[in-house]
């Protein structure tokens, strides 16, 4: 067994598939998402991105280096004048000009993605020429110092350099172990050739300090490329959004104008279409009867009953299509009174009878008593219980039943269900049966053909009372179709108020 319900609005009252609908849209958005949480790109695909950056730090931090380069030389030749930092303190400061005249030459060459390999096997090699300094540092000596004062200075000198070169060229990949190489050897030199269990120990410090902010920088650069990376993708999202927002803006444009459109061809020509429409009905109806006089050939007789058959199926499928069209451009207006649904089906079913006798169909009914009043529209709630009672005895064969029930629904609603013996419908095919001018395979090859409007119509006429429609089938068993209308519509009876007598001897005498 197979459900189907309808909840859409009134300007899409067929029902459809969302998963096949929606299928293309969720694949690109799974698509999307999948991109955004990689972590696999590749360390260069941004390498020219993390350049730029590079650069612009050195600019800003272009000052720091030197200052401290010159502090460094102060404070060593102020405490002690046999220290003399000076030589360094030049070839120090010439070292980081390199740097920032190859940094700034970079920057006005505007870096691209192929040259950006390059500039940065020279940026590393001036920060080993930096490095060749601070190993020079590192070197140094001074036997008329105190001890513990110039391992001190040493050792605090080093460590701030170290820390100061990972956090300001951390953008700049490898550049911490290319300036802080030469150092490590420098000072496994001084422990070599001194033996001093204070040179061994800083040296041991040293190199593990090293390779924490190597593995720290390391860090801080794959970070900031996955930043990168989620900053491309959220670009290149905004991108397709906003292409595809355009698109739909032009479709949603075209749709307009081709509703509108639409709109004046159905206004225009159902008076055009109904005039002539009406004439042909007459002139039929009045040649079929015969009430100007006979018809000597009976094949004339035969051609004006095809005639008015014809006008009829065809004057039924322009107002159906108007109905469909007023309740799309939500121009159905409902004119709501107090109605009885079990009357209203009681004479969809006289309707119905000679059509249903003709095929020997027996239609029983199973009404609940003393249901109340409903607060709907009557000529709606007739059409839809016509519609479905003619569906009915369209896909019923001949000798079949048809069972309608009108009953309570468990939520205090109403419902109307009519249920046949007829073919069936394949589930694969509801979808399309709920569509507009759809129809079934086995019903189209076993019943007569039909405009395919009527359980759209049923549709939105339910929507437009806040109600919904079940369609439920099996194959070659029979169809249920079920209209309910909900408790809110229950016209509830309220109990008489009871007054006190009035006493009209007491009412004259005030």
């Amino acid at each position: 067994m197979s459900n189907s319900a309808s909840s859409s609005p009134d300007k899409i009252i067929v029902y459809r598939s969302r998963a096949s609908k929606n299928r293309d849209t969720a694949k690109a958005v799974k698509d999307t998402r999948e991109r955004l949480q990689t972590n696999g790109q590749p360390v260069g695909t941004y390498e020219r991105e993390m350049m730029e950056v590079h650069l612009t730090s050195v600019q800003q931090f272009a000052a720091l280096m030197p200052l401290f380069i010159l502090i460094v030389a102060l404070i060593g030749s102020y405490f002690d004048g046999d220290l003399n930092l000076f030589p360094w303190m030049l070839t120090s400061l010439v070292a980081h000009s390199v740097y920032l005249l190859l940094a700034r030459f970079a920057r006005k060459g505007n870096v691209s993605a192929e040259s950006a390999a390059k500039w940065r096997k020279r940026l590393l090699a001036a920060q080993v020429l930096s490095g060749l300094c601070w190993a020079w540092f590192a070197f140094t000596n001074c036997p008329a110092c105190s001890t513990s004062y110039f391992f001190f200075f040493k050792s605090a000198t080093l460590f701030i350099a170290l820390s100061g070169t990972s956090f300001v060229f951390f953008m700049l990949r490898g550049a911490t172990l290319y300036a802080m190489a030469p150092v490590v050897l420098a000072l496994a030199a001084t422990s070599y050739l001194s033996r001093d269990p204070l040179d061994v120990a800083l040296t041991v410090v040293f190199v593990t300090s090293l390779a924490f902010f190597a593995f720290i920088t390391d860090r801080l650069y794959s970070s900031n490329v996955k930043l990168l990376s989620f900053q491309s993708e959220k670009d290149d999202l905004i991108a397709e959004l906003e292409v595809a927002k355009s698109m739909s803006d032009e479709a949603r444009r075209r749709a307009e104008e081709a509703n509108l459109a639409k709109s004046r061809f159905l206004a225009s020509m159902s008076h055009e279409l109904r005039t002539p429409l009406n004439a042909i009905l007459g002139f039929s109806e009045v040649m079929a009867t015969e009430v100007l006089g006979p018809l000597n050939n009976p094949t004339y007789k035969e051609y004006v009953g095809d005639i008015h058959a014809s006008g009829q199926h065809l004057l039924n499928l322009i107002n159906e299509i108007l109905d469909l069209s007023r309740i799309e451009a939500g121009r159905y207006q409902l004119n709501e009174e107090a109605v009885q649904l079990v009357d209203i089906t009681e004479d969809c079913i006289g309707m119905v009878q000679l059509r249903a006798r003709a095929k020997d169909i027996h239609i029983f009914d199973q009404f609940e008593p003393d249901m109340p009043s409903l607060w709907a529209d009557e000529k709606a709630i007739r059409q839809v219980v016509l519609n479905l009672l003619s569906n009915a005895v369209k896909f019923t064969p001949k000798g079949g039943e048809i069972v309608v029930k009108a009953g309570w629904t468990a939520s205090g609603g109403q419902y109307v269900s009519i249920k046949d013996n007829g073919p069936g419908i394949p589930e694969e095919e509801i979808p399309v049966v709920l569509s507009a001018f759809g129809q079934g395979s086995i019903a189209i090859k076993s019943a007569e053909q039909g405009t395919g409007l009527g359980l759209p119509i049923v549709q939105a006429l339910l929507h437009k009372h806040d109600g919904s429609f079940l369609l439920k089938s099996k194959l070659r068993e029979g169809t249920e179709a079920i209209a309910i209308l909900p408790a809110k519509r229950v016209l509830q009876p309220v109990d008489a108020v009871d007054e006190p007598p009035v006493d009209y001897r007491k009412r004259v005498i005030a």
